[in-house]
């Protein structure tokens, strides 16, 4: 898939702010420094176009990125921010939930977990979340390259042991930095988008 042109279309918090133009959806979702801001930027082969932070919890808004005038890319903020208060936190369930029980174009998710570390309770609980509202899910381990080749599959049960992935739910190793899954990511939006492969 060619990256032409990319865009911050649209920063919602509420539905009326969403996108009308009816184009396919992929939403990103995961605990707050996972990594999302790298991954988003990997797979739109664009370097700081969303904005990476060392300090978790940065985005607090709906942002979606329009690409090649065919499709979303949908950064949510992070879960499982002890920081926040719990104000903060309700609002952005809030935030999140509206978008997954209304959006009509939402075609799946995304949902990125540390692959270094055994899921969370907040991963779980947000993997169940995902799956009541009935979409379709592909679990991404991120930071793959930090842990080495002959360790990765003791790491991966670790994730499969703990998340049971539906069926039809895939998961993909990943590494910004390496480039690891992204081809796999974005034949998988290219399939979904244009129906091929190519």
């Amino acid at each position: 898939m060619k990256i032409n042109e990319v865009e911050l279309s649209n920063v919602a918090v509420r539905r009326s702010q969403y996108p009308t133009d009816n184009k396919p959806e992929f939403l990103l979702i995961g605990r707050s420094n996972v990594g999302k801001s790298s991954f988003t930027n990997s797979i739109m082969e664009r370097r700081n176009f969303a904005r990476i932070s060392g300090k978790p919890g940065k985005t607090q808004t709906i942002n979606f990125y329009k690409v090649n005038n065919d499709f979303y890319l949908v950064d949510v903020p992070g879960y499982g921010y002890a920081s926040a208060s719990k104000s903060k936190q309700k609002k952005f369930g809030m935030m999140i939930e509206e978008y997954l029980s209304e959006r009509k174009e939402l075609n799946q998710v995304f949902m990125l977990v540390d692959f270094r570390h055994k899921p969370s309770e907040d991963d779980l609980l947000m993997y169940n979340f995902l799956k009541y509202y009935g979409v379709k899910v592909t679990l991404i381990a991120t930071k793959v390259d930090k842990v080495g080749v002959t360790q990765r599959e003791k790491y991966k049960k670790q994730i499969t042991d703990n998340i049971d992935l539906a069926i039809g739910d895939e998961l993909v190793l990943f590494s910004s930095k390496t480039k690891l899954g992204k081809k796999e990511i974005q034949s998988i939006i290219e399939k979904e988008v244009y129906g091929s492969i190519s």
